[in-house]
């Protein structure tokens, strides 16, 4: 038996997923959706990367995978990530060329979104669906080694056409590894891409941009449930030390240039969360209301940047794979910040599995007054593998490593939590969605439950358990 592979996340059968490619949500007239996630992983640690498929269908939590739809081909090294978008000609699959005299991006299609997981090779063989169109962005404007593409299309028409470019969005990667620059291009088509310029800020976004590196840049764009504006919510990961910091800005870009409205935040405390990819939908799942009104993001659960060995995971040796995503996350914008939710039909997946634990709890935890709700994660002893604990103002993941990670929660914050243990994955949301905290642990013998204790004033009115 599989004792640390999660059942409701997605992870590879065999390998090392290295991150999300592209993610794709399809609904129906009945609200039916069937979630499609591309993502970027190697066979082997010495394997070139190329890109695998998974779907779920009804919800996004019962994965099944697909052929492979993007391999190395002629004199490519590998394929990394990027993005996917569905249109009326078909969907198509933006990613990352690597050779050896550099890097560009280049475009397959799936003519058929519905026959890309027909008739799977046991060998996860390319997808005869796919047919690969080509070169979209190369050397161009000064810049070079175009990758990690995050492409939005119809973005003038997304609730107001002042606040963004006419036709489609890109924002991409350029430049050497140890001094990338993040630009902005525009296409009429999805096509033919026009280069703006790199990515400038007016406005403090709240770390140096001459000192930094920032990567893996995504956009979206909400509305703000508190004031009625719409904004753009730009997404990317920080590398410092060889570790990420993920974190978000909200503004608006125009141009190349994004305006600062509030300056960054992280978008996850735990230990394990990076490289956040958003979701693209299909045309007519999706009202112009409700993409302005909420989006779905992943991230990467992992502790490493790029130049870590997920091989070093407990899984990679006992069961042959590394590294898993986040459940996807609903995102809303409240009052110039992110709050983040877990997707609807969370509790009834959990309760299908064999080893899921989902905890949701309404308290109330006095700030100041020295009380605590404290959930301790058993392992299949019964011995404490991990503790969440909330005292009022913050929150606290502690898989007892010596290194606990924690989350400021403000006084107009709800005192709620909602802890999913997935085999090994801990995701806690708290504070009605204004705090998230992603991590990995190893608990031996799985989880076997969630204790709950109170102390001081904190009192737990109520809560709901699923899981075995």
């Amino acid at each position: 038996m599989s004792v640390f592979r999660p059942e409701l996340h997605v992870t590879v059968d065999t390998g090392i997923l290295d991150a999300a490619a592209g993610i794709l949500r399809d609904g129906d007239a009945a609200g039916e959706d069937t979630w499609h996630i591309f993502y970027q992983y190697r066979p082997r640690p010495d394997s070139p990367s190329r890109w695998g498929h998974s779907i779920s269908e009804g919800n996004a939590f019962d994965w099944v995978e697909c052929n492979d739809t993007v391999v190395p081909v002629g004199g490519e090294t590998s394929v990394r990530a990027g993005s996917v978008v569905a249109h009326d000609e078909g969907t198509d699959l933006y990613f990352t060329s690597v050779t050896e005299a550099g890097m560009s991006i280049q475009v397959s299609r799936a003519d058929d979104l519905d026959a890309l997981c027909d008739d799977v090779d046991e060998d996860y063989q390319v997808d005869p669906a796919i047919h690969r169109i080509g070169d979209v962005v190369s050397d161009e404007g000064g810049f070079s080694r175009f990758r990690s593409p995050c492409v939005v299309p119809n973005w003038e028409e997304a609730g107001d056409r002042d606040k963004g470019q006419a036709g489609w969005l890109m924002l991409a990667m350029t430049g050497e590894p140890d001094a990338p620059v993040p630009v902005v291009l525009t296409s009429e088509d999805g096509s033919t891409w026009k280069v703006l310029g790199a990515l400038t800020f007016n406005g403090d976004p709240g770390f140096s941009v001459d000192d930094e590196i920032l990567v893996a840049p995504r956009i979206i764009r909400l509305r703000d449930e508190v004031d009625g504006q719409i904004y753009d919510v730009l997404m990317f990961s920080l590398e410092r030390r060889g570790k990420d910091t993920t974190g978000y800005i909200v503004g608006t870009l125009h141009g190349a240039e994004f305006t600062v409205a509030k300056e960054a935040r992280r978008i996850d405390f735990g230990h394990d969360f990076t490289r956040p990819r958003s979701t693209n939908y299909t045309p007519g799942s999706i009202t112009e209301q409700e993409r302005l009104g909420h989006a779905y993001i992943y991230g990467l659960m992992t502790d490493i940047g790029r130049g870590g060995d997920p091989t070093r995971e407990a899984n990679w040796e006992a069961e042959g794979w590394a590294n898993t995503l986040t459940v996807p996350r609903r995102l809303t914008l409240q009052n110039g910040a992110l709050y983040q939710t877990p997707p609807r039909g969370l509790p009834d997946a959990v309760s299908h599995t064999e080893r899921a634990r989902l905890w949701t709890g309404l308290c109330e935890v006095p700030v100041g007054a020295r009380g605590s709700v404290k959930a301790e994660i058993l392992d299949g002893a019964g011995e404490v593998a991990a503790v969440v604990t909330h005292t009022g103002d913050e929150i606290t993941l502690d898989r007892l490593d010596g290194a606990p990670a924690s989350a400021p929660l403000g006084d107009d914050d709800e005192d709620n939590i909602t802890i999913l243990v997935d085999s090994s994955t801990i995701e806690v949301f708290a504070g009605g969605g204004a705090v998230a905290l992603s991590s990995r642990f190893w608990p031996a013998g799985g989880c076997s439950g969630i204790r709950l204790t109170t102390d001081g004033a904190a009192q737990i009115l109520n809560e709901w358990h699923r899981g075995a």
